[in-house]
This record gives C-alpha cells, structure tokens and sequence, in this order.
C-alpha cells in the first residue's frame, strides 16, 4: 500500500503504523497465555505483601508497592478484594493481603513473588541520606471450594483480636479481628476488613487454604533440597528486583536482566516488560529440561 504512488501520504502511513502495533500487543499476548499452561495458572490470586526491617521505611515502600498493583490491576480490567490491609504506625503498611480476580492473574502475577529493594533519598530522614528498603511479596493461587485441602480442626488455632486502623468505632469495640494459626506447618492467616467475625474467619480460611494448597504443590514437585533452596531466594538480601531512585532511576530486575530507565512508570503499574520476560524465560526453560 505504501509503495502505490496514489497511497504515499501520511494518514495511510498512520494507519498501517497503528493497525501492525495493534497486531503486535495481540501476538505477544498470545504468546504470553501459551507460556500459562499451569494448573492454577488461569485462576485468581492472593497477594500478600509485607515489609522487612526498618519501620517506617520499609513499611513506606510495602504502601508503595501496594499502589504499584493496584494499578497494575486497573491496567488490566481485573478485580481485586482486600481481604486484610493493617496500617503503618507513622506511614505505610505493616501488612496487606488481596485477592486478584481475573482470567489468569495467578499466571501472570506469580512473575513478581519475590523481594522487592529500594534505593531512594528518604523522605522520612531529616539528614535527606539514602536508604535501602525491601518488602516481599507472596502470591498464591485462589483455591477453588472444589479443591480438597484437608485442614482438621485440632490443627487451628483461632484467635480474635480487635481490629487497628480505619473503619469507624466498630473496629474499636469488638473482638471481629481474625487469626488463625495451622500449627503443624506454622502458616499464620488473618483478616480484619470485615466487621463480621463470621466474614473474617472465613477470609483467613481461605487464605490459609491457598497456601496450604501451594505448599502441597510444592511438596509433589520439588525435592526437600530445591524447596529449601527456593525459601532462602525469597529472603531478605536476595531480591528480585531492584527499584532505584538516587544516584540514578531505573529498574532492574535481578532474573530476566530487564531494565527500565522510567522507575515513575513502573512503580504506576507498568510491570508487563518484567512478567513478560520472566514468563518466557520459565518456558524456556521448562523446554530446555
């Protein structure tokens, strides 16, 4: 079309310039959706994230990387629930878990289980230093009520606290707060944005589902080595991805070598460049094996 002489002229260039982009996002999502062929792939997500040592600082970025989904989730039409959200004391989050509700959010989402490092001028140090922060962030998958999980009851215990942080004087005067310990594995779940006792215990249960469920995966499919091996990836100092802000911006992410000059963009939920690179490398090398 561009070679006829009666079509040289820009509002043509435009459109075929626009029409191969379009075609360009739909074979890369394609391609993307045929590296989620996992069993729990296509289902919804819990993310959890919580932040590591250094109080208010870490707790700031924990809140940062919140807003950071959030918005990657808006980006992609999905849904979300906050099932527990507990607030910093100064600023931040201690601790926030949601579940993700879409076509493949658990697929697309497992990309970013990891430490996350920041690197910044802290706005909470008077002396205007540079801080390094990390928070980590679990994902598990959104365990279907036709999914078996046997929990027995002798190996709970639940306990009911008065929820912290916003929600009126409910939250003051009533035990609604939720915990719910699994003894023999030492996974704690919990929820509090309900103010139903009832609606919390069932939230902690199936978070507490889920990741007993992703547990037992686990078990069935990696030695006792790789598992603890996998443990010490997700503790603090063997981050994924590194968000830096001084002396320079960029992200950088620790698997994939992808980098991205524009740490604004990113941490405003654009994160495709990173799930994509680290979904292709996972089936690259599930081919390679």
């Amino acid at each position: 079309m561009l070679e006829d002489e009666e079509s040289q002229d820009v509002s043509v260039f435009n459109e075929v310039v626009a029409e191969l982009s379009v075609f360009q996002q739909l074979v890369d999502e394609i391609e993307l959706r045929l590296t989620l062929s996992g069993e729990e792939d296509s289902t919804d997500a819990i993310l959890t994230i919580h932040p590591g040592a250094g109080g208010t600082e870490s707790q700031d970025w924990a809140d940062m990387l919140y807003r950071m989904y959030l918005r990657w989730i808006e980006r992609h039409g999905f849904e979300y629930e906050v099932i527990n959200y507990q607030p910093g004391d100064e600023a931040g989050i201690k601790d926030v878990t949601m579940e993700v509700k879409g076509d493949y959010a658990h697929g697309l989402l497992k990309a970013e289980a990891g430490v996350h490092r920041l690197v910044r001028i802290s706005p909470f140090d008077a002396s205007s230093r540079r801080h390094t922060s990390f928070a980590s962030v679990f994902i598990y998958p959104s365990i279907d009520e036709e999914i078996e999980v046997d929990i027995r009851p002798e190996d709970l215990r639940i306990d009911t606290y008065r929820a912290s942080g916003a929600g009126g004087q409910h939250v003051n005067k009533t035990d609604s707060a939720v915990r719910i310990t699994h003894l023999p594995t030492g996974i704690v779940a919990q929820c509090q944005n309900e103010r139903s006792q009832h609606k919390n215990k069932a939230n902690a249960l199936k978070i507490l589902k889920a990741r007993l469920y992703q547990l037992k995966r686990e078990q069935q499919v990696e030695s006792v080595k790789e598992l603890e091996s996998q443990k010490k990836d997700i503790g603090w100092g063997s981050q994924i991805r590194s968000y830096v802000f001084h002396p320079y911006t960029m992200v950088k992410d620790h698997r994939t070598k992808v980098e991205v000059g524009d740490a604004k963009k990113v941490l405003d939920g654009h994160l495709d460049p990173f799930i994509r690179a680290y979904l292709l490398q996972q089936a690259s090398h599930r081919i390679k094996e």
